[in-house]
């Protein structure tokens, strides 16, 4: 409560004269599985970003963001609600009817299939301040209808407080309509997008009211397949270079390149409209890199796992006159503190509701020295991968290219310290992260008070979540 009064109370103060009488448009970005390092602004090398490293130049780095979980759907519902994957008991993807977890030491809960539409949305909230909303791309919070990823007619965007909308996959291969021919795109080119032309379309349209636009890219999300052959040429000589899966890292490489042109469209359109003054962009992504195509190193794990390269992510924010171009940020946040922030720009008092994130407003004026220490928590309570995980590699390593066996696990970090609760043993594994940002030494046997006082903490913070545990299996 101290810190909400905190946080508006300095918005309030740092407001230009004329923000009382104009309020801002947001342009929130997702990306699908890119990894903390792919973009170049980061200190990726596998492929060129000049679109976004030019945003992070316009604006704010933080380079300690953290998606809300380790997997697509649970980190959608939570950026889309500002509550927990555990507090909403959505804590995987979404799955048909009639699918359940696999058991093994443990079972884990059952799926969820839907976001449920009680769960106020922040596109909901928003046209409470009389924002036109619009949403584009990748849902995933909603039981596939008729087709992978098809959006559900009763729990899509548009029952859940988005005005515009419109289901497409775009140029993604998920499409599965690539009849382009080697030498269709000449080199500078890129295949056209219904994805990024819907939301553009959305910002040239004249209105009065302030807009809400989520932009949700499939990229650079399996399965990888980039048809620009100049783009592929391009990359082949950079990943024969590089470690791994030269095929992997060559596509790689261009679908990075791809989304980042895509995003440079949508930047663009906004200048072409005169909209860059009047508007928030963020930038983010869903959860941490793919372990056979990002380069997640030095940080350990991969996407669906809690160690760092499966939660820590990309986070830009451009805010002319209001936040300082090329700034960096290295407090940990997390893509659940995204609805409280955009209740804030958007002037929309949230209090009444039941939230796990908090306003990153003063962070984005600069206010980190006044910014309280808090813990951020992780919470997976399932095995991964489901089909083939007695083959999978049994121990989860730095860079190791594969797709490793995920536990259920859970996870809290303060200030550098981090924990990690395994459930099948009740062991704890204890991180300090500016020491050892690659998790290689665990520290709990060396300080039993700190790891004893981090698993009170995050048991505590679980259950007044209301967390849903993995249980002893029944005996076949």
């Amino acid at each position: 409560m101290l810190r909400s009064l905190f946080c508006f109370l300095f918005f309030c103060l740092c407001l230009p004269l004329n923000y009382a009488a104009e309020k801002t448009n947001i342009v929130f970005i997702l990306a699908d599985d890119l990894g903390w390092k792919d973009l170049g602004c980061y200190g990726g090398t596998l492929a060129e970003t000049p679109h976004l490293d030019q945003l992070a130049k316009q604006g704010l780095r933080f380079t300690n963001a953290y998606s809300p979980a380790p997997i697509c759907s649970a980190s959608r519902a939570s950026i889309l609600t500002g509550r927990s994957p555990a507090r909403l008991h959505f804590e995987f993807v979404t799955k048909p009817a009639g699918v359940e977890p696999p058991a093994r030491q443990l079972q884990p809960p059952a799926y969820t299939r839907d976001l449920p539409l009680k769960e106020v949305t922040i596109a909901e909230i928003l046209r409470q301040a009389d924002y036109q909303t619009g949403f584009f791309g990748k849902w995933h919070v909603c039981e596939h209808y008729q087709h992978y990823l098809g959006w559900s007619p009763t729990h899509g965007p548009q029952q859940q407080g988005f005005e515009s909308a419109k289901e497409t996959f775009g140029s993604h291969p998920y499409a599965k309509k690539f009849d382009w021919q080697p030498g269709d795109f000449a080199e500078g080119e890129f295949p056209p997008d219904a994805v990024t032309e819907h939301a553009i379309d959305f910002l040239k349209q004249k209105r009065e009211q302030p807009f809400f636009l989520y932009l949700s890219y499939f990229h650079v999300h399996t399965p990888v397949r980039a048809p620009t052959d100049w783009l592929v040429k391009k990359y082949q000589k950079r990943a024969a270079a590089g470690s791994g899966d030269e095929i992997l890292h060559t596509h790689y490489g261009a679908f990075i390149e791809t989304l980042d042109a895509y995003v440079g469209q949508v930047l663009a359109a906004l200048d072409q409209q005169g909209l860059r003054e009047s508007t928030l962009v963020v930038f983010t992504s869903d959860n941490g890199g793919h372990p056979e195509y990002a380069d997640n190193a030095p940080l350990r794990g991969s996407k669906w796992n809690l160690y760092e390269a499966g939660i820590r992510v990309p986070l830009l924010v451009r805010w002319p006159q209001h936040v300082v171009a090329d700034s960096v940020c290295s407090i940990p946040v997390s893509g659940t503190d995204l609805f409280p922030t955009f209740c804030d720009v958007a002037r929309v008092d949230c209090s009444n509701l039941t939230l796990d994130g908090e306003s990153l407003l003063p962070l984005f004026h600069g206010a980190t020295a006044a910014w309280p220490e808090r813990s951020l928590t992780w919470h997976f309570p399932y095995y991964h991968p489901e089909k083939g995980y007695l083959n999978a590699k049994p121990d989860i390593g730095v860079n190791d290219t594969v797709i490793s066996k995920t536990k259920p696990v859970s996870a809290i970090r303060r200030g550098d310290w981090k924990l990690l609760q395994f459930y099948e043993t009740g062991q704890n594994e204890l991180y300090d992260l500016k020491e050892d940002p690659a998790e290689q030494h665990d520290l709990s046997n060396a300080h039993p008070e700190k790891a004893a006082k981090l698993q009170a903490e995050l048991k505590q913070s679980l259950k007044a979540q209301q967390a849903r545990m993995p249980v002893a299996a029944k005996a076949k």
